[in-house]
């Protein structure tokens, strides 16, 4: 018997993906879409591409007990957070994919996503959702805070190291960049085709969201408080994330030993691939999968090792992620529904 599925926000980018994902999946069937603007209308009426006419609603979620098994929250952030709570989890697993729970301090809501979180025994219990790194955890969650984009390429990228003390927790510089899809479907003047067409940029200068839930991850691996210097640019494509990471090793390391450390870590992780030496990230190569690429070099000039890493920001980054947890969480293979190569 299938798992019965419902998708809040599913006419946004995140949603799309998950629709075209879960269509994939061989032991799950969509049963609930969720949005209030198209309330009514067919599914493949906003997305010809999709052969899948169920049409979306805009139901009272404490009505979907008896029709869903899981829900998947693709949502802007504050939603989840004022609608979400135990009953509901009684009655279903839930996989959040906005940034409402990442994050286990209420003041960091406050400061970097300027709302006050009330809903605070359900921030406590939520399960971080990088499975990588937290697969028990997750088997046995009910409710999955999904991470985002940058988040999960600079951790990843970042982990080994850390967890191992051999940089200085002070001098961590992320350098990332991401498509525009990473925005949203929402329309933002800067978004428009005229704005980002040949056009290279940063933003969110020292105030981006994804700071506080890079550091907070990164500060648990490392036992004690980071504070790291994290800067994103929109590069004019439509999906990807590409970082570039600046550490200062403690020890001499060579690149082999180097190597051992992020095979120690990563070399029997389905979607984490270590490229071969000189090969570098390219988010062409991880464009439509759930992959994530890393590699790295020491630069014997400098000292420093530099850390590239690669990912699509709305598979690996949010939706594949997203059905990651949820394989786990029902015991299905990791990567069942997300079996598909790069389509460069």
């Amino acid at each position: 018997m299938k798992l019965k599925i419902g998708i809040l926000g599913a006419s946004g980018y995140v949603g799309s993906e998950l629709v075209r994902l879960l269509l994939l999946h061989s032991k799950v069937e969509i049963v609930y879409l969720g949005s209030k603007n198209h309330r009514g209308e067919k599914y493949n009426k906003l997305y010809p591409n999709f052969n899948f006419d169920l049409l979306f609603e805009d139901e009272n979620l404490d009505n979907l007990d008896k029709k869903i098994d899981v829900l998947f929250t693709a949502t802007p952030h504050e939603f989840t957070a004022k609608i979400l709570n135990e009953n509901l989890l009684s009655k279903m697993k839930i996989i959040d994919l906005s940034a409402d729970f990442r994050l286990k301090n209420p003041q960091d809501y406050e400061k970097w996503y300027h709302f006050s979180h009330s809903n605070l025994q359900l921030l406590d219990s939520a399960v971080y959702g990088l499975c990588e790194l937290y697969e028990e955890k997750i088997k046995k969650a009910n409710f999955i805070a999904n991470p985002g984009c940058y988040t999960t390429c600079s951790i990843l990228s970042l982990y080994p190291l850390i967890k191992e003390d051999i940089i200085d927790l002070d001098f961590i510089i992320i350098d990332a960049k991401s498509g525009v899809s990473g925005a949203g479907r929402g329309v933002k003047i800067e978004n428009l085709f005229c704005e980002v067409n040949e056009n290279f940029k940063a933003y969110g200068i020292c105030t981006h969201r994804h700071t506080p839930e890079i550091e907070e991850q990164l500060s648990l691996a490392a036992g004690r408080k980071i504070t790291l210097q994290f800067t994103p640019h929109l590069v004019p494509m439509q999906r990807g994330i590409l970082t570039s990471s600046y550490v200062k090793p403690k020890i001499n390391l060579s690149d082999e030993e180097l190597r051992k450390i992020y095979e120690k870590y990563y070399k029997n992780k389905k979607f984490i691939r270590l490229l071969a030496p000189q090969l570098f990230p390219q988010t062409r190569w991880v464009k439509n999968t759930n992959f994530v690429d890393i590699n790295f070099s020491i630069d014997k000039r400098t000292g420093f090792i530099v850390i590239i890493s690669a990912l699509d920001n709305l598979i690996k980054g949010a939706a594949g992620q997203a059905i990651q947890n949820m394989n786990l969480m029902f015991g299905f293979d990791e990567d069942e529904g997300l079996k598909f190569l790069a389509n460069i």
